[in-house]
C-alpha cells in the first residue's frame, strides 16, 4: 500500500511511530523548496562593478560543493565571464568560504562571517534587507577584507509545499522549518508556506541537536530532509523521511524514503 503512495519503508518500527508523531521538522532547501537556487541580482559596492564581483565570487565557488555555489558559478558562466582558478580554498561550515583568486583574498558568505572578520557591510545592508524580505538569501563578497558586493539568491518553493503543510497542520501536527538561512529570510519563507515555528541560522552539525531538544521536551518528532547535512538529524528523529530526489547518504539514514520530491508523501 505504501508503494502505491510512492513511499519505501525500510523500518517496520517507523511505520508504528508515524501515527504517534506530533511534530514534523522540515529542512528548507530541496525539501520545502526546489533545491535549484538561482542568482537574481548582483549588487556592487563603491569602486566595484557587477562583473568583477561575480567573476571573483564564482572563481571561489567553483571549488565549493555548497548548493548556492552552483547558482553563482552558473550566473558567471551565463555572463560569459572567465573564471581564474582559486587557490588555498577553505570552506567555513555554515558561514561561507575563502580562497586566493588572482592573488587577492576573496571571502564569501553570511553577514556574520563578515562581522567575524570586522568587515564593514553597511554599504550593502539595504540591498541585503530587500533580498531577505523577498525570501532570498543574501551572500556578501569581500576582497582583501573590504566588502565588494552582494549576491541575492532565490530558491523557489515547491508548488504543493503549502498545501502539504496545511494538511499536516489539520491533522494536529506542529510543523517546524529548519534552515541555515538567516532569520529574516527564514521568516519570509515560513510566512509564504504558513509555518510559525522556525529554527534559523542552524549550522549543519547542529541539526540533530534541534531534533533532540524537541524530543527532550516530550515530542515524538519526524524529520524530513534530502541532503548530506540532514543525515544525522534523520537518524536522530523518531522517524526520518528522506526525499528520494536527494542524496544517497540521506536516503541511507532515513526510515522512510519518499520516491517523489513532494511533501504530500509525508502526509499520505
Amino acid at each position: 500500500k505504501a508503494a502505491e503512495f510512492g513511499a519505501l519503508i525500510r523500518n517496520g518500527d517507523a511505520l508504528q511511530q508515524v501515527g504517534k508523531l506530533d511534530v514534523i521538522v522540515l529542512d528548507k532547501t530541496g525539501t520545502v523548496t526546489e533545491g535549484k537556487p538561482s542568482v537574481t541580482e548582483v549588487s556592487a559596492a563603491r569602486d566595484w562593478n557587477r562583473d568583477d564581483v561575480l567573476r571573483l565570487a564564482a572563481s571561489l565557488e567553483k571549488a565549493s560543493e555548497h548548493p548556492l555555489a552552483d547558482a553563482i558559478v552558473a550566473a558567471a558562466e551565463n555572463s560569459h565571464l572567465e573564471l581564474p582558478a582559486a587557490e588555498t580554498f577553505n570552506a567555513i561550515a555554515g558561514h561561507g568560504a575563502e580562497a586566493q583568486v588572482d592573488g587577492r583574498k576573496v571571502m564569501l558568505g553570511s553577514r556574520k562571517l563578515m562581522a567575524d572578520h570586522a568587515i564593514d557591510t553597511s554599504d550593502l545592508d539595504d540591498a541585503a534587507a530587500q533580498a531577505m524580505a523577498r525570501a532570498q538569501t543574501p551572500v556578501y563578497v569581500a576582497v582583501d577584507n573590504v566588502v565588494a558586493g552582494l549576491i541575492s539568491i532565490a530558491d523557489a518553493i515547491k508548488p504543493d509545499s503549502r498545501e502539504a503543510i496545511q494538511r499536516l497542520q489539520r491533522a494536529g501536527i506542529t510543523v517546524v522549518l529548519l534552515t541555515g538561512d538567516n532569520q529574516a529570510t527564514a521568516n519570509a519563507v515560513s510566512g509564504e508556506i504558513g509555518i510559525t515555528d522556525v529554527f534559523a541560522e542552524v549550522l549543519p552539525d547542529d541539526k540533530a541537536k534541534k531534533i533532540a531538544s524537541l524530543q527532550e521536551a516530550g515530542h515524538i518528532v519526524g524529520m524530513v530532509g534530502d541532503g548530506i547535512n540532514d543525515a544525522p538529524a534523520l537518524a536522530r528523529a523518531d522517524v526520518g523521511f528522506a526525499i528520494g530526489t536527494g542524496t544517497d547518504v540521506a536516503i541511507e539514514r532515513a526510515d522512510i524514503t519518499l520516491m517523489r520530491g513532494s511533501l504530500q508523501g509525508v502526509v499520505d
